[in-house]
């Protein structure tokens, strides 16, 4: 066997196993839709973010440990990053104990209308996260947050009627 072929078998070898890359679903036109819909009624945070954005490692660590203490968590992450950039960005999630949750990748090189998709009123400056209340309101923040920001939203759902352990 020759090194290419044997190279390719190992790298079979390594996507098939349970530890293999999480899935990066592709979010593409008609995604923001699924989101919502499959969780109508309850609260989930929804955080963009990119591997070539200089706060988002901090942003990842931060929800990193907010899942440690609230596993329950409904948290989907989306890359802004390209599909081509899986690798990396399933390592940068798995980095921050993000592994398990879902995430998704922008699938369309037409950017703008991805984030029209998300928010008219957001220019792609990340990051940037959206607190989903159970009653269908939406706070949306542009920059790092802080752990007590975080904690306040848990806390402000566990009272109502979505509860995020």
């Amino acid at each position: 066997m020759n090194a290419r072929a044997l190279g390719l078998v190992i790298g079979l070898c390594v996507l098939a196993s349970p530890a293999a890359a999480q899935e990066l679903r592709p979010f593409e036109p008609g995604s923001m839709a699924k989101i919502t819909s499959a969780r109508a009624g309850k609260p989930f945070v929804l955080a963009l973010w990119s591997l070539q954005c200089a706060h988002c490692p901090q942003e990842l660590a931060l929800f990193g440990g907010v899942l440690k203490k609230h596993p329950g968590l409904d948290l989907v992450l989306v890359s802004t990053d390209t599909p081509d950039q899986g690798a990396a960005i399933s390592a940068a999630l798995s980095r921050h104990g993000l592994g398990r949750a879902e995430a998704w990748v922008f699938a369309d090189t037409f950017t703008e209308r991805l984030q029209q998709e998300i928010d008219r009123r957001w220019h792609g400056e990340l990051p940037r996260t959206y607190f989903h209340n159970a009653d269908g309101s939406v706070r949306a923040v542009s920059g790092r947050l802080a752990m007590g920001e975080v904690m306040r939203w848990i806390e402000q759902q566990n009272r109502g009627i979505g509860k995020t352990k």
